[in-house]
């Protein structure tokens, strides 16, 4: 561990960088949109120290906390300006309510699967529905509830 120390003493750049990536990699991995913020914040950091700003290290943990803090706040209200009515935009299930789709496996028993937003979807009918849709035809979700979409006929 002794190697880190020595690298950060020489040139925080390369530690704050790193940390950069690794968030950035565990973002595009898990696709969250929360670390987003965070590894810009040490992207800005690891700038700030290679243009050789005496911050020392609790500096950067304050401009890096500080930076984090100003992303996400400024990103969550640029996102509910944008588009006031979605609350997470990793929930898509939610928006498909409204939308139409196609069914890929003909409705037996109230439960079939449906075609949607570039995806396959398990679906059930909802209450009331006069009819059990066929392979091709057409449904809107009106429902969603963890992974199963509640539809109806068109």
């Amino acid at each position: 561990m002794e190697w880190v120390t020595d690298l950060y003493a020489a040139q925080p750049f390369w530690i704050w960088l790193a940390i950069a990536a690794l968030i950035l990699a565990v973002e595009a991995a898990i696709g969250s949109e929360w670390l987003l913020w965070p590894a810009v914040a040490a992207g800005i950091v690891a700038v700030l120290t290679a243009i050789g700003l005496p911050l020392g290290l609790v500096g950067e943990l304050i401009v890096f906390a500080i930076l984090t803090i100003i992303g996400t706040v400024f990103a969550r209200r640029l996102v509910k300006r944008i588009n006031p009515t979605e609350s997470d935009i990793n929930a898509r299930d939610s928006r498909l309510v409204g939308q139409r789709a196609t069914v890929v496996q003909a409705f037996v028993g109230g439960q079939g699967r449906i075609f949607i937003s570039g995806a396959e979807w398990a679906a059930e009918l909802m209450d009331g529905a006069s009819a059990s849709p066929l392979a091709g035809d057409a449904v809107v979700v009106e429902d969603a509830s963890g992974t199963r979409l509640k539809v109806r006929p068109v």
